[in-house]
This record gives structure tokens, sequence and C-alpha cells, in this order.
């Protein structure tokens, strides 16, 4: 039984993405390409802490209203946030207004400058994570939503005092960001992912 379904246009896709252009586009051009720049990190961690409890597609359509509520996820600048500016934040029908994520991204911002402190890059940081092996069957419809790397993630980065980051959202930001190739063995992009990931440079942690 396979995860994957024919599309209109005749391209095999993940099932997961089908039914809206912008989750088609958002899985044909950005899901699973390595990253390694530390902004999109940020990013792509705090909308994933956005997400739970709600589909990915609600945040893909409010994405550009969160990079313009929290200055294009400068977390130099979102650390600066007062709370005064968590009011505004809260009144801003163009995000998920919840309190908790949204104190949550000004932690992590602050905990993010600490990261490069110590680490050089949130990127050399995060990539120490990745996996040595494949972990998950991809031929399935069985994909996992946690791993041993993503519970050693979140459980790091909870001692690191960052916040609305569980094991299951580390999974998603290291799918997201291309540290694993969860795009299924017959998906059309599995390839292209694989050949980005075979020839994209890790970057060094800082000694």
């Amino acid at each position: 039984m396979s995860g994957t379904i024919v599309g209109d246009d005749q391209i095999r896709r993940c099932g997961w993405c089908h039914g809206d252009p912008l989750y088609v586009a958002y899985h044909d051009e950005e899901w699973g390409v390595p990253v390694d720049d530390d902004r999109t990190l940020y990013e792509k961690m705090c909308l994933e802490g956005f997400q739970a409890g709600l589909s990915w597609l609600t945040i893909l359509k409010k994405r550009e209203n969160f990079r313009r509520a929290f200055d294009r996820f400068d977390f130099e600048k979102v650390a600066r946030y007062t709370p005064k500016r968590v009011e505004r934040l809260l009144d801003d029908a163009g995000i998920v207004r919840h309190r908790g994520k949204i104190e949550s991204t000004i932690n992590n911002a602050r905990q993010a400058i600490r990261l490069v402190e110590r680490h050089g890059s949130l990127a050399g940081y995060f990539w120490r994570f990745e996996p040595r092996t494949d972990p998950v069957v991809r031929n399935t419809t069985d994909v996992a939503s946690q791993t041993e790397a993503s519970r050693r993630l979140s459980k790091e980065l909870k001692r690191d005092g960052w916040s609305f980051v569980g094991p299951t959202t580390c999974y998603a930001l290291m799918q997201a960001m291309g540290m694993v190739n969860d795009h299924f063995r017959d998906c059309h992009a599995w390839s292209r992912i694989e050949t980005l990931r075979n020839g994209f440079d890790r970057p060094p942690e800082a000694s």
C-alpha cells in the first residue's frame, strides 16, 4: 500500500499534500530541501510550534502574516519583544493568536541567540542530530511522527530553555529542513531530495 496519489497533472506525490495548490507547491519546492540558514531554521521551528493542534495548511496560508508580524523571523529582533508587543500580536487576526505560542516564539529567539553564541550557528547545532541511517519506512503509509533522534533533539532544546519543542514538533522540523527524506519512495520528489541531501555540505559546529 502506497502513501502517494497521482494528481490531475499525472504527477505522483505524497498523499498528504493533495487538495490545495499551496500545499502542493510546498511539497514540491520546499519540504525536505536541506536548509542551513539560521533565520529560516528559526522560522521553521516556530511555525511547527504554532502548528501544534492545527493543520499545516492553516499555517501555510498564514505564513506571510507570521513573517510580517515577527519581523521576518529575525530572532535578534524578536528576542527584544516586550509584553506590549505580545498584546499587539494577540490582536493580530492574521496569525494564530495563542499567547503561549507567541511567548514561546519570543523565548525561543532569546535561546537561539545563546545557541549561536555557543555553537556558532543554529544550523551547526541542529544538523548534529541528523540520524546516521534512515529510520522511516517510506514505501508504505507507515511514517513515524517522532524518532529517537527527534526525542534527543527535543530533550536538549528543552534543557537549553526552548519551549513548544516536543519530539513530534522536532521531527516535523527535521523533515521540513531536509535532515531526513520523508517523501515516499514512489513520490516524484524523493529522488530530487535525495540528490540534494547527498550534495549538501553539512554546516560545522563551532569547537
